[in-house]
């Protein structure tokens, strides 16, 4: 199990400390969540989000998009129009989209807060005045899933594919890490998009799988960094005839579905990005600077992999949607 590092550990107690100091005003935070409502991929982020505002005197107006850019966009623009306190968006519709919504609310004092995808330029304009983000390093958590990957089993010259929205740049950082490192290994490696359709209804991802491996006879590795992709993993190579190990899978999120695959020996190692702080953190942000003038925190919640070697010390608190 990944290790809490010592930045997380004191920023947790900083939220703690801060959190039983008592506020007479009601703090107004609207939060993009992500997918939908108690899905694998949002299910620790919500209850993140909804402890820090139970502890802190929040409203907490949470806004659910399937991870569709424009509602995105649209959802923040309803969050704007109340004058809350603050808003906590995601970055997956970039910058040049929400470079100019974000102006707007700054300039109506609204603090802004970021989550889950990273908005660096907007980030370093607003730092001052809240503007932080709490998530993983895309990127490098991808790479960490591609290395272990490829200590599970891979060796140079296997067949590989990483199935994920290559179309969204902002949504590509962690699977490129995933392509990169394999193919730092010398694999052959692939890339398939995952379309607007599958990405809000990842069964459909099953089928598209399913007829890549008969296609591929020679794969060895299938890798993702879509939480729900992830969990509809062992659907997929059971479709496929295959048995736990015949192709070594990599993914992202822990699900109950994906911490079952992993004990089963479907899915040989999963990106553990710490949900529950990126719901947990940007409440935190946006009280902090409300309240004490507190700058931007920039928080990497993501330092690890779940394997089959890891998997039970954590799976009490995913039971709980801690994890």
């Amino acid at each position: 199990m990944r290790k809490v590092t010592r930045l997380a550990l004191a920023v947790g107690l900083f939220a703690v400390s801060f959190g039983t100091w008592a506020a007479d005003k009601e703090i107004v935070i609207y939060m993009q969540m992500g997918g939908t409502q108690g899905d694998a991929s949002t299910l620790a982020r919500t209850n993140g989000a909804r402890a820090a505002a139970a502890a802190n005197h929040v409203k907490l107006i949470e806004q659910y998009s399937k991870w569709d850019q424009q509602t995105m966009i649209d959802q923040f623009k309803q969050a704007m129009a109340a004058k809350p306190d603050g808003i906590e968006i995601m970055g997956h519709p970039g910058e040049t989209a929400f470079a100019p919504l974000v102006d707007q609310a700054e300039a109506q004092g609204i603090i802004v807060t970021s989550g889950n995808n990273p908005l660096p330029g907007i980030e370093a304009k607003y730092q001052t005045k809240g503007f932080g983000y709490a998530g993983a390093d895309l990127y490098a958590g991808g790479y960490l899933t591609g290395e272990a990957m490829v200590k599970a089993g891979l060796k140079a010259g296997d067949e590989a594919l990483v199935y994920d929205i290559w179309h969204q740049e902002g949504r590509s950082r962690s699977s490129q890490g995933v392509y990169d490192a394999l193919a730092k290994a010398g694999l052959k490696v692939d890339k398939l998009d995952v379309s607007a359709q599958v990405d809000s209804e990842t069964s459909l991802a099953i089928p598209i799988l399913t007829a890549y491996i008969q296609a591929h006879p020679n794969l060895k590795a299938i890798g993702t960094q879509h939480g729900n992709v992830t969990a509809n993993l062992p659907k997929v190579l059971q479709a496929a005839g295959k048995k736990p190990g015949d192709i070594i899978c990599g993914g992202i999120d822990l699900s109950p579905a994906t911490v079952s695959a992993i004990e089963q020996g479907w899915i040989s190692a999963s990106f553990d990005q710490v949900l529950y702080l990126q719901g947990y953190m940007p409440v935190m942000q946006i009280v902090w600077t409300k309240r004490y003038l507190v700058p931007g925190l920039h928080v990497n919640t993501g330092v690890g992999t779940v394997t089959p070697q890891n998997v039970a010390s954590i799976k009490p608190l995913i039971k709980e949607g801690i994890r």
